[in-house]
């Protein structure tokens, strides 16, 4: 449920807590069938969890009787057991798309919440959809729902007369609590009755105080559980044919296998052996004229799931982990480099993380990536010989995480990469805390973090942060800086663009607690941000920006906003050379959003911005389109296009060095250019059932910039007309990526999945103003590569192989 966040993280904190809820649950006598019907005669006995209030948009409001929901859980040794009835007075109109596992959809849900160290700060949240489908995730305060994270558990869901009913079984497996013989957890029920929007819980979700977690009711009775061994095996297999123009067609068979072992009850160990992420989603590559390199989101499981301890101080990037050699192969004046591996190989990799009965929580994430080799060719004598551009290197992420008063932590956290031999070593450490009041008003948030690289010269920098915030009511408020030092560095294992700078920010909002006549929700931000180079006092960036955002009672979207730089910045990045500055203009802009009601069978959005600098001729503008069709509860289809223009902008192209003997370059160029991006993107699912998918995924990505004329940088920041300089230093770079698959998790945690990618780019200095030939270039047999494979996945549980013998 996806969007439950996105309500509950708009209001945060104030007043004491209401009388906490209680549900006494027992053990169960004989057995639970998982089929949807609650027959057993311990259904019938247990305790009713009921009473149910809205939560947005109508917050505090009671259920309906038309509406009511009846909630009971058992336990036995192994699992707690959920089973919910959920009275609809329409069955007929409740909204059941089928999607794959973790989408939501367009489907009514049932979730339940639960912290098993009722500590206010993290919950296993389990959820169903009408029409069967999983979702999970683990959430906290700051940070939000994750639905990376993926446990075994099981379910089934079943409509009927009166409304539908869900019945899960979750295993220990699945959680984390404390091994007290008396446990007493955290506890709370949602329902999400999609064609209204709106949101129930079983515990009264006060929006004034916000902090979702804390206002949980309490699980009681659950006593003396023997737990069982946690061990899993995962072990996969995975066949790959692979061929493009330059290559036959070539297969290649891999296996390997993920474990997955409890320590004890609260503390996991997770490892992948001879790792396989073949496939991996493809990365949205873009034409990047920028001084900094493009970001791509984390797509491997391993180090997306439950990995919200290891994010603690925005350290971790972990990309780097088996992504590009951190060096580049040298070569003589007759040598030409004939092979460069793009990525790094991972050996193997591993991560323990729990917590303990006190609130400290321990993670420690490592991971060894293999020596990778570049090869070097003589044009004279035509010996090839190697170069290594990436060690054996071992990466390292320690954290330890005090959490206290159930609403606030203090955690120390240390990165480390360690490359064999001579090779460039570094440390990162931070503390970070996030300290809330004990009426949760006001928030004090910040971090401290050093740097250590042990390389050719050793470099040692600082990153501080300090934030405070009113975080109560409908006026809140929030104030905070940042220094950073010049040699500050994390880039080896996290991901920081920007240092040598003091900046000063801060926030001004508004929000509507309940819906109005006219609108379900509604807020207004300013925000004022400016930042300083430290050794100068230039202004390096400046902001200011108010905008809105509303959701009206027919559940469309909108949002305006309109943003000013009014100081003139000093961009000491754009140059690539160290204490030169490029003077970018004040500027205006403005953008608008619609998102329509995906409830509909055709939802559309559509995005457009516009901006002007105090430059002649210089502005931007562009926009996104996004219609949606939802053909049934199976078939669904979503276009996207997207177009941005910037004209007369100024980038740099090239240095030139007049003098053989200067230490810096003497002319620095920019060019005075447009750019013109274009992106068409298709997804589109047929769902069998909850548990059989077919996606396809298809992405065009054009973009172009044509140099108009030259001009040299100045040392006070100017241009300067440079017509003397000509080479060719346009760019044009077009991708093309499909993705067509088939999943079936044909049981808990096994899964089958069949997958044909094509894909190829191309990057070139003449430009081809033609779309459709930049398409077509790329859909031949010399220009694509294609790969079919065929992925198997089984869960082992331990314990069930142990019955078996």
């Amino acid at each position: 449920m996806k969007k439950f966040l996105a309500f509950s993280f708009l209001f945060v904190f104030t007043v004491t807590f209401a009388q906490k809820k209680i549900l006494k649950t027992c053990p169960i006598q004989g057995g639970i069938i998982i089929d949807g019907v609650l027959d057993e005669q311990n259904w019938k006995t247990a305790e009713i969890a009921n009473d149910f209030y809205m939560f947005a948009p109508d917050n505090g409001k009671h259920i309906g009787q038309d509406k009511e929901t009846l909630v009971k859980i058992l336990y036995d040794n192994e699992a707690i057991y959920i089973g919910a009835i959920l009275y609809d007075d329409e069955p007929n109109k409740i909204l059941r798309e089928i999607t794959q596992r973790d989408d939501q959809g367009t489907s009514d849900n049932f979730g339940v919440f639960i912290n098993g160290f009722n500590d206010g700060q993290q919950d296993f949240r389990f959820f169903c959809t009408a029409s069967g489908t999983q979702m999970d995730c683990l959430a906290t305060e700051v940070n939000g729902e994750d639905f990376s994270w993926d446990a075994i558990w099981s379910s089934k869901t079943r409509i009927d007369e009166c409304g539908w009913i869900v019945e899960m079984k979750i295993p220990y497996a699945a959680l984390r609590f404390s091994n007290n013989k008396t446990q007493t957890w955290g506890v709370n029920f949602v329902r999400d009755i999609k064609r209204n929007n709106a949101i129930y819980s079983w515990t009264n979700i006060d929006n004034k105080i916000g902090n979702v977690i804390q206002q949980a009711g309490l699980l009681e009775g659950i006593e003396n559980v023997k737990t069982p061994t946690r061990l899993f095996l995962m072990p996969y297999s995975s066949f790959y044919l692979n061929a493009n123009g330059a290559q036959k067609t070539l297969g290649t068979l891999k296996g390997g296998m993920d474990i997955k072992y409890g320590i004890n009850d609260a503390f996991t160990l997770d490892a992948i052996l001879i790792p396989d992420f073949g496939q991996t989603k493809y990365d949205d590559k873009i034409l990047n004229l920028g001084p900094f390199e493009q970001q791509f989101n984390e797509n491997r499981a391993f180090f997306t799931e439950g990995t919200d301890m290891f994010n603690k101080g925005s350290l971790l990037y972990s990309r780097r982990i088996g992504g590009s050699p951190s060096n580049y192969p040298s070569t003589a004046a007759n040598e030409e480099i004939i092979d460069n591996p793009s990525t790094v190989n991972l050996l193997n990799a591993l991560k323990v993380s729990g917590r303990t009965k006190g609130g400290l929580g321990i993670g420690v994430l490592n991971a060894v990536t293999e020596t990778t080799t570049a090869k070097i060719r003589n044009n004279d004598t035509q010996i090839v010989r190697s170069e290594i551009v990436e060690p054996l290197s071992n990466y390292n992420v320690l954290v330890f995480d005090q959490r206290f008063r159930k609403n606030s932590s203090v955690s120390f956290v240390n990165t480390n990469v360690t490359r064999n031999g001579t090779f460039r070593d570094a440390n990162v450490s931070a503390l970070v805390w996030d300290l809330n009041t004990k009426k949760n008003t006001y928030n004090l948030s910040g971090d401290f973090k050093y740097s250590f690289v042990n390389d050719v010269k050793d470099k040692k920098g600082i990153y501080s942060s300090l934030n405070f915030g009113e975080t109560s009511g409908k006026y809140r408020y929030s104030v905070g800086a940042d220094i950073v030092t010049k040699d500050y560095d994390n880039n080896d294992l996290g991901i920081n663009f920007e240092t040598n700078y003091y900046s000063l920010y801060g926030n001004v909002n508004y929000r509507i607690l309940n819906s109005t006549k006219l609108f379900n929700s509604f807020n207004v931000n300013l925000n004022a941000f400016t930042q300083f180079q430290k050794e100068t006092g230039f202004v390096q960036g400046n902001n200011f920006n108010i905008n809105v955002n509303i959701n009206n009672k027919k559940n469309h979207y909108f949002g305006l906003g309109i943003n000013a730089n009014p100081m003139q910045n000093h961009d000491f990045y754009e140059p690539r050379t160290e204490n030169r500055y490029l003077l970018i203009p004040s500027r205006i802009g403005a953008w608008f959003y619609f998102s329509s009601n995906y409830n509909y069978k055709f939802a559309f959005d559509f995005n457009p911005s516009f901006a002007k600098l105090d430059e002649v001729g210089r502005n931007s503008y562009g926009f996104s389109a996004g219609p949606r069709y939802r053909f049934n509860d199976k078939f669904a289809l979503n276009y996207n296009f997207n177009f941005f223009r910037q004209n007369n902008n100024k980038g740099f192209v090239d240095s030139v060095d007049d003098d053989a003997n200067s230490v810096t370059p003497n002319t620095i160029v920019i060019a005075n250019r447009n750019v013109i991006s274009y992106s068409n993107s298709l997804t589109g699912k047929y769902s069998l059932n909850s548990t059989m998918n077919f996606n396809i995924s298809v992405r065009h990505y054009w973009s172009y910039a044509e140099n108009k004329n030259f001009l040299a940088l100045a040392n006070n920041g100017k241009l300067t007309d440079f017509s003397t300089y000509s080479t060719n230093k346009n760019s044009n770079f077009t991708s093309w990526n499909v993705d067509l698959s088939y999943s079936w998790w044909f049981a808990p945690g096994s899964q089958i999945s069949v997958l044909y990618r094509n894909n190829a780019a191309n990057f070139e200095r003449n430009i081809n103003k033609d779309l459709g030939k930049n398409v077509t270039n790329l859909l031949t047999n010399e220009a694509l590569n294609h790969a079919f494979s065929i992925s198997v996945k089984y869960f082992i549980d331990y314990n069930q192989v142990k019955k078996l013998f």
